[in-house]
C-alpha cells in the first residue's frame, strides 16, 4: 500500500473502534510499521472519531517525530507500541482499545482462557491479563513484554486490551474476536459456566489453524493463564 492508503486505513480502524464503543474521548491508539522501519501512529489527545490522515505522525524506532503536524505529539502509549515492534519482527500493526466487555475481564483480573469457542481457539487461543502498568510510562511495555513471545492478544490489567498482527486489519479483527469472545464468555458464566472443548478436539483445531487456515502470528497452544499477582519493576530510563 502507498502512504495515503495506509493513513486512510488507520483512520478507518479508528472510526470503527469509536463506532463500536471500544473507545471514548481520547482513548485508544493505533500504529503501523512501514517497510523503511518507521511507523505511522495516532496523535495524543484526539478522539478516534475525529482522526483524519493529516493528523497522523510518522516516527522512528527512537520515538522521534519525522513527519506530521508541528503542534501534535504521538500517542502517550507509543512506548507500548514500540516494544511490540522491537520484540516481534513479524508485527506490522498494533491496536489498543477499551472494548467494554473484554476490559471488564481486565478490570476483574480474569484471563479469557476458556477453550470453549471454535473460532477463538483457532484465531487467538488463551488471552492473559498482563500486570498493571501506569499509562504512558515504561511500566506498560515492561508489563507486556513477557507475553509477546506467545500472545498476539492481551488484556491490560485495569486498562484495556492490546492486539497485534502482521498487518493492521488483522490486528483490528483480533480485537473484534476478543470482544465477541468476552461477551460470549460472560453470557456462559451467567448460564453456569462454559463447556470447554476436549483436548483432542483442541489439537485438531490447532492443526487446522496451521495447515488449513494458515493463520499468522503467535498462539499459546493449550494454555491456562493465571491471574496476575506481581507488578513489573518500574524502570526510569532505558
Amino acid at each position: 500500500m502507498n502512504t495515503a492508503e495506509i493513513k486512510n486505513q488507520i483512520c478507518d480502524v479508528c472510526q470503527k473502534m469509536w463506532q463500536l464503543g471500544w473507545v471514548a474521548a481520547n482513548d485508544g491508539n493505533v500504529s503501523v510499521r512501514l517497510d523503511d522501519g518507521t511507523f505511522w501512529i495516532t496523535p495524543s489527545g484526539v478522539s478516534k472519531s475525529f482522526i483524519t490522515p493529516d493528523m497522523l505522525l510518522r516516527v522512528n524506532a527512537a520515538m522521534q517525530v519525522l513527519e506530521g503536524p508541528k503542534d501534535s505529539v504521538p500517542s502517550s502509549e507509543m512506548k507500548m507500541h514500540m516494544r511490540c515492534y522491537e520484540k516481534r519482527a513479524d508485527v506490522g500493526g498494533v491496536v489498543h482499545a477499551h472494548p467494554p466487555t473484554a476490559t471488564g475481564f481486565a478490570v476483574a483480573n480474569i484471563p479469557l482462557d476458556d477453550y470453549s469457542m471454535i473460532e477463538t481457539v483457532i484465531a487467538i487461543g488463551a488471552v492473559p491479563v498482563t500486570p498493571y502498568g501506569a499509562p504512558s510510562t515504561w511500566e506498560v511495555p515492561d508489563a507486556i513484554e513477557p507475553y509477546l513471545e506467545k500472545h498476539d492478544v492481551m488484556l491490560l490489567q485495569n486498562h484495556g486490551a492490546l492486539t497485534l498482527s502482521k498487518d493492521l486489519i488483522t490486528a483490528y479483527y483480533r480485537m473484534e474476536t476478543l470482544e465477541l469472545f468476552a461477551k460470549i464468555s460472560l453470557t456462559a458464566r451467567l448460564l453456569g459456566g462454559a463447556q470447554e472443548i476436549s483436548r483432542a478436539n483442541i489439537d485438531k483445531l490447532l492443526d487446522l489453524r496451521e495447515n488449513y487456515y494458515h493463520v499468522s502470528g503467535r498462539h499459546p497452544g493449550y494454555e491456562k493463564c493465571a491471574p496476575c499477582k506481581e507488578q513489573p519493576e518500574y524502570k526510569e530510563d532505558r
